[in-house]
């Protein structure tokens, strides 16, 4: 029984793992700044 949980806790923090690596992977300091974009 406890195998299952620990492998279900490690199947979760990978999960979690891959978003957060996807989610800022691409950016030098997390989320981009408003201002930087253009308006047009």
């Amino acid at each position: 029984m406890w195998l299952l949980i620990l492998e279900a806790l490690g199947a979760l923090a990978l999960l979690i793992f891959l978003v957060w690596w996807t989610m800022f992977s691409g950016r030098k300091r997390g989320e981009p700044d408003r201002r930087d974009r253009d308006p047009g």
